[in-house]
This record gives structure tokens, sequence and C-alpha cells, in this order.
């Protein structure tokens, strides 16, 4: 198994070094305008009861049962910062394919512990993002083909400091400015629970809408911040956000994941008609 899972990513890896996208199950791709985008902080599989347990954090993973996942803190954090969770069994099991990329170290699965999954659908570009900030964060930046149309995906964890945040922020921003009318999501762990002025989201604005949809996602066992995001651009690509919340992810992290719908074909035809009539860039959307 690991051995046709090694094969699989370095096929991919080679063509996206080639800028050729690479179909993963095209054939069964998502027909449907509403997709189902979900990010989680998986805690290292350590979850509330203290007990380290991937396969556990694998069931959470399957039973939220979205086209793309965005997850966090899925590597050690020291040491050989290896990857936590067995993609093969993800793959069999939840029909998910972790979107290749260059680890942060050998043994890793992601950037900064920042991994994305992926159901169906054709990668284009993957770039990997060094944030500024007083901790080591990073988010991937990852250009889909979907059955429904073009999306980006930013997928970040940002820092604990709100001045660091604030900086990151800005970062992720510039990571939106070459996307030439294709819908962007950003999702994560943001760490932030404020609304309105005091939040260091607020540099996101107007590019994404920051108070859109906030869900409370933390502490699982009694959710009260908002601290997991699915934002979208333009502002109605996101459908409905609701956290996942069973008794299994109760315990399984300290974070609930947050799951969330979009509608790509209604953005997709906005985009479209925008750039026929020149008004993409006129004013925020």
């Amino acid at each position: 198994m690991a051995k046709a899972q090694g094969s699989l990513s370095a096929g991919i890896i080679a063509a996206i070094r080639k800028r050729r996208p690479i179909v993963v199950n095209r054939e069964a791709a998502v027909s449907r305008g509403d997709i189902v985008i979900a990010s989680y902080n998986i805690h290292k599989c350590v979850g509330t009861d203290g007990r380290f347990d991937p396969g556990r954090t694998a069931q959470v993973i399957s039973e939220i049962g979205a086209d793309i996942v965005a997850l966090q803190e899925a590597d050690q954090r020291f040491g050989e910062r290896a990857g936590l969770l067995d993609l093969e069994h993800l793959r069999r099991e939840a029909h998910l394919v972790s979107v290749p990329i260059a680890p942060f170290s050998e043994k890793g699965h992601g950037w900064h512990g920042n991994v994305l999954l992926l159901r169906e659908g054709a990668v284009s570009d993957v770039r990997q993002l060094k944030l500024p900030g007083v901790e080591p964060r990073g988010a991937l930046v990852v250009d889909l083909d979907l059955k429904a149309g073009p999306l980006r995906i930013i997928a970040a964890h940002l820092g604990l400091l709100r001045h660091s945040r604030a900086r990151q922020a800005e970062t992720l921003l510039k990571a939106t400015a070459d996307g030439a009318g294709r819908p962007t999501l950003l999702i994560g762990d943001l760490n932030e629970w404020r609304m309105g002025k005091r939040s260091s989201l607020k540099f996101l604005s107007p590019t994404f809408d920051p108070s859109h949809a906030a869900v409370a996602s933390f502490p699982s066992r009694f959710p009260l911040l908002p601290l997991d995001r699915v934002l979208g651009n333009p502002h109605h690509l996101v459908t409905s956000v609701s956290v996942h919340d069973t008794p299994l992810a109760r315990v399984a992290s300290d974070h609930l994941p947050v799951k969330a719908s979009i509608d790509l074909k209604a953005a997709q035809q906005e985009a479209n008609d925008g750039d026929r009539t020149g008004l993409i860039g006129a004013e925020p959307v």
C-alpha cells in the first residue's frame, strides 16, 4: 500500500511541476453546484481525553463527508515532524487524496501542519507560503479545476498573537491577487474570536468578510469561540456554514470541524458575466 501511495504522489508532483493538471477520479467529479468544504484542526490526533488516536481522527474526517477538507496540526510539532495520519487509509475509506506538496520534513504530510484533502477534481497549481510572525506558520494555496468550475483554496493556520495574525492576513490577501476572477476560499484555524474592529481579520476586508457565518468551534466539548472559518470571495460563494458536532468529534480533538457548502456554479457565472461587461475588479465583491 505504501509503495502504491508513494508512486501516486510522485506522479502528481511531477505533473504539477510541469504545469499539467492531474485528474483524481475525474469521471466521478463534482457535478452539482453545491460542494461541501470542511476545515478541521485535528490537534495532532490527541483528543480531549488526552489519548493519541489517529484512527479516531480518521473516523471523524470520514463522517464529515466533505468533498474538500483542510486539516491543521497534521504533523508532529517537533523532532522528525512526521505525519500523524494514515493517508492510504483515508484514500481507501473516505475517498480523499492528499494534495501533494513538498512537506516540511521528510516524514511529514503537510506544510507547517497544513494538509488539503480532495475527493475528486484536478490540481493545477500548488504554492506553499511561509507566513510572517513570531511562531512558524504556513499556508497552502491550491488551484483546483472541478467539474463545477475553477476554485482556489487558501488553507491556513494563523498564529496565536494578534499582531502576527494581522500581518499573516495581509500576506494571505496577496495570494488572491493573481486569481483572475477565480472564486477563492480562505479556510482554516484562523485563531481569531473577536469580531468587528478589534479583530485581526479586519485586514481581510473587503476581499473576504470575516463576520460572515462565524460559528463556534472551540473548545469542542463546549464550543464558544469561532476560531475555525470558511470565508469566500465572492462573499455569496459560501451558502451555509455549520459545525460538525457529533459525540466522536467532541472527543477526537479540542476543535470541532467546520463544514460549509459553496455554490461554485453561481459564483463562476457571476465572474463570467462581470468579465463580459468589464466589471471584474471594478469593486469588491
